[in-house]
């Protein structure tokens, strides 16, 4: 008997609510007025259901980017909150996985504990975490605090926020639900369990008034490609969402395996298999049914950014105002990392590519808001993607669309049954949880392999 071939794992991902572009709103064929239109995310996710996607990824953030002028008159600042989109989606959608971006620092573990654990009740085992810890001192302000915490500390109360929730999620175990009338039993008192947990930012009781989930705990996702987010990752998360072609059109297959081998490798001193994560780089692939037409359509997408607004975005990104420097010549200094508190991540690329190119600030904010574009025919792109998963540099990947909902419809009617046809990709769902998509086992209680 064969051995099936291995296939990868996708998700459609709303970095933003009309595309992966800060400026995918300004796209002729974008549908911008829908951004707070139900209907809008419904037809976005069924598309991605009918393309059998693991999962439908929603990019959150906790502020308004009002950090330049540009930010509110150029670019959306406008996201519906998350528990309510992907509650209502649960009920629109029957296979597809849903998850979300979620703040360690700007919430609490039984907040989150809570309305996770409903998801996945009523989804039947779809829910998913996107594990953040925040970048910007704008989501500060909104939560009481002049400045975000420091890059290190902020990590690990990210470990310490997820051991909590986890625990949380074990409060119940699977069969301590009783439910019998004629005794009276709701539930069995000595399969309920407070957690007790006392750490250094988080003291929580226990227990959780919502019973174990369908899926054990919901799946766990982690993004930060920085030092302190890649042990994280190591040790907590079962889906990385990896860089990937991040800044380079085709992205470099060398760099996509170091990262794989890297994340992978940090994982037995946790005890744990390479098996039990997958890393999903970001691509944004551009479509045409042509070369031709792929390239009319990038160059559509590179010039929906006004100047004002790449250079701002590019400030962002360095921590520091480069308004006033040529727009035409090579930024003037090499960007340090060294007290850097938002995506130290991200620094370390646009430092790469500075150190790289002798790109001027124009080729910079331009390569950077077209940061995960590739494009090309459906045989090119699925040729990429496979060249990636064959050769040890990613389990799936982490699919943006340059605007929405006409790139993901490209997509799932071009590039997929390509996937399809070369058996790297499901042509049916075969289960009914994201943990099964995924491959990832279902997480045994604690308190039962302990009373065991």
């Amino acid at each position: 008997m064969s051995t099936p071939k291995k296939q990868m794992a996708l998700g459609a991902m709303m970095y933003f609510p009309a595309g992966e572009h800060i400026s995918s709103w300004r796209h002729p064929e974008a549908e911008a007025e829908g951004l707070l239109d139900f209907n809008y995310y419904k037809r976005i996710v069924q598309t991605a259901e009918r393309g059998k996607f693991d999962m439908f990824f929603y990019a959150d953030e906790l502020y308004v980017w009002d950090r330049f002028e540009s930010g509110i008159s150029h670019s959306n600042s406008i996201r519906p909150e998350p528990f309510t989109l992907l509650s209502a989606l649960s009920v629109v959608t029957e296979h597809i996985g849903l998850a979300a971006t979620i703040s360690t620092t700007y919430n609490e573990p039984y907040h989150i504990a809570r309305k996770l654990g409903t998801l996945d009740h009523f989804s039947g085992g779809r829910s998913a975490w996107n594990i953040v810890t925040s970048q910007t001192d704008e989501e500060a302000r909104n939560f009481g605090k002049e400045k975000h915490l420091q890059h290190a500390l902020r990590y690990e109360r990210a470990g310490e926020f997820v051991e909590a929730t986890q625990g949380l999620w074990d409060s119940w175990e699977d069969d301590a639900l009783l439910f019998n009338k004629e005794s009276g039993y709701f539930a069995d008192k000595d399969k309920l369990h407070n957690l007790d947990h006392k750490g250094k930012d988080f003291n929580v009781r226990g227990p959780l008034n919502v019973s174990r989930p369908p899926q054990g705990h919901p799946v766990l996702i982690q993004a930060g490609a920085s030092e302190a987010g890649k042990e994280l990752a190591a040790a907590k998360a079962e889906v990385v969402f990896a860089p990937g072609s991040t800044f380079a059109p085709g992205g470099l297959l060398e760099d996509g395996q170091r990262l794989y081998q890297d994340i992978k490798g940090r994982m037995a001193k946790y005890n744990r298999h390479p098996d039990e994560l997958k890393i999903l780089p970001g691509i944004m692939p551009i479509i045409g049914r042509t070369e031709a037409e792929a390239q009319e359509r990038l160059a559509i997408i590179e010039e929906l950014t006004p100047e004002k607004l790449g250079l701002d975005l590019l400030s962002h990104y360095l921590g520091h105002d480069i308004s006033g420097y040529p727009l035409d010549e090579p930024l003037p200094f090499i960007p340090e990392l060294d007290g850097f508190n938002q995506s130290k991540s991200g620094l370390e690329r646009i430092r790469e590519l500075v150190q790289q190119e002798p790109l001027t600030l124009r080729q910079l904010y331009q390569r950077i808001t077209k940061k995960r574009g590739f494009a090309g025919t459906p045989v090119q792109i699925a040729d990429h993607l496979e060249e990636w998963f064959v050769n040890g540099a990613a389990d799936g990947f982490n699919i943006a669309f340059p605007y929405l909902p006409g790139s993901l419809d490209d997509f799932v009617d071009l590039v997929i049954p390509e996937l399809q046809r070369r058996g790297l990709f499901r042509t049916e769902y075969t289960g009914r949880t994201l943990r099964e998509h995924l491959n990832l086992q279902r997480p045994v209680n604690r308190h039962t392999s302990v009373r065991v």
